[in-house]
Formats: C-alpha cells, sequence, structure tokens
C-alpha cells in the first residue's frame, strides 16, 4: 500500500468536512506529537494514510464552533474516522491511541494480546495522562508564560512533576522486581508500546520545562529511555518539521 500523508492548514470547516479517510487535527504540542508518533508508526508497519489538518490554537481555532461539535473540550488533537458513517470522532490522546491500536494495530506492534499486559499499557496511560502531563504542563505554564511568577505554584507543579519522574524511574529500574525495564508496559523488560507513545513526548522536553541535568540525574533508567525512544525513525517523523506551520 502507498503510504500517503496529505497536509493541509484548517483554515475554514469545510476543508475538514469533505476530507475522506482518517483525518487528524493537531498542532505540534506533546499531546499532538503522541498521535502523530502513532500515525507514523502505523504508517512504518502497515502503511496507513491519514490526512492531517494543522491547526492553529495560537489564534484559537479549536475555540470556533465547527471545531466545538468535534471535541466539546476544544482541545487538539482530534482524530475523525470518516471510514465509518457517519464519520466518528476520537478526543483525548489515551482515548486515541488505544482507538488506533484496536483498529489499524492489527498484528498488535504496540499493544498487547495478553488481558494483563493490556491493562498494564492502560495503567501506565492513565497515570501519565491525569498526572504526569498536567503536572508538566503547569510547570510549563507557571515557568514560562505566566503573566505573574507564583513561587508557590512553580514550587508545587515543578515537584509533582519530579515525583511523578520519580514513579517511572522505580518502574524502570525494576527495584523492586530485581528485572530493570527498557519499556513502560509488558513482561519481561517490556515492549515498545502506546504506553510509551502516551509519555515520552511529554518528558523528552524536560529541559523546555526548565530542570536541570542535576535534577533528572536521579533517573537514570528513565533517561535512556527517552534516548531508547528517540532514536526510532517513526518517532522522529512524529516530532519533525512537516509538522509545523
Amino acid at each position: 500500500m502507498t503510504v500517503t500523508n496529505n497536509m493541509y492548514i484548517a483554515e475554514t470547516p469545510r476543508e475538514v468536512k469533505e476530507a475522506e479517510g482518517l483525518l487528524l487535527l493537531t498542532q505540534n504540542t506533546p499531546n499532538g506529537q503522541a498521535i502523530q508518533i502513532m500515525l507514523e508508526e502505523l504508517a512504518a508497519t502497515y502503511g496507513t494514510a491519514w490526512t492531517t489538518f494543522l491547526i492553529d490554537i495560537s489564534i484559537n481555532e479549536q475555540k470556533k464552533e465547527w471545531f466545538l461539535r468535534l471535541n466539546p473540550n476544544g482541545r487538539i488533537p482530534v482524530i475523525i474516522d470518516n471510514y465509518t458513517s457517519p464519520g466518528f470522532p476520537i478526543i483525548e490522546t489515551s482515548a486515541q491511541l488505544a482507538y488506533l491500536t484496536e483498529q489499524l494495530d492489527l498484528e498488535h506492534q504496540f499493544g498487547f494480546v495478553d488481558a494483563f499486559e493490556r491493562s498494564q499499557a492502560l495503567q501506565w496511560m492513565v497515570f501519565w495522562h491525569g498526572g504526569g502531563a498536567p503536572y508538566q504542563g503547569q510547570v510549563n505554564h507557571f515557568r514560562r508564560v505566566a503573566p505573574e511568577k507564583i513561587p508557590y505554584a512553580i514550587s508545587r507543579y515543578t515537584a509533582e512533576t519530579l515525583r511523578a519522574f520519580g514513579v517511572l524511574e522505580l518502574h524502570l529500574s525494576g527495584k523492586f522486581t530485581g528485572l530493570a525495564r527498557e519499556y513502560l508496559a509488558g513482561n519481561g523488560k517490556g515492549k515498545y508500546s502506546i504506553a510509551d507513545i502516551k509519555a515520552w513526548p511529554w518528558i523528552k522536553n524536560w529541559e523546555r520545562s526548565g530542570f536541570t541535568m542535576e535534577e533528572m540525574s536521579q533517573f537514570p533508567h528513565l533517561l535512556q529511555w527517552i534516548d531508547r525512544i528517540a532514536v526510532r525513525p517513526a518517532v522522529q517523523r512524529g516530532i519533525g518539521k512537516k509538522y509545523l506551520k
């Protein structure tokens, strides 16, 4: 199958409405990159094709009525599966990763057949979705863009993000199991999966979030995990320049 990835800047809802097949409405943020990476992995493995619409969140395109009809939460990314009738929108990155795995990952390259391994992947996606990502997002906000520097907020979210990093370090290190892991989910040393894809785009930005190497040095297994995933060609494509305007 020929791999095609059409790329458009969504300037009118009509453009999106008239598109066919699998659609991705995104911007190159950590959450956007998670789905971009997943689609690039699926393309490399199965030849999956999709159309990308870049959404300019700097002008609040995602808050316009046409977008809110797809995602009332007004956030990117959004996937629309137009292979169904009517088209089926999927919001929230963890739900999107699960949907793409169930629908398109027929050989379970990025998911699991075993119920316990599937549960493990879900657990770590939920952990990062509900904890790590919001904490790190608040660190970014209060350190970089908040109009007022609030020391308590910076201190609290910095501490919580480092705590979340520490949870992943504890898991990857195998301190309580005796076996260091390479990935978050799966038996033995684990397998690269949607659990890793969910968390990696956030954590790899630790320097941009203002953390120092001194702070991160307490997480050696987590740093190795970042580097291990970063070299994947599909990951590099998923975070690459083609997703920038």
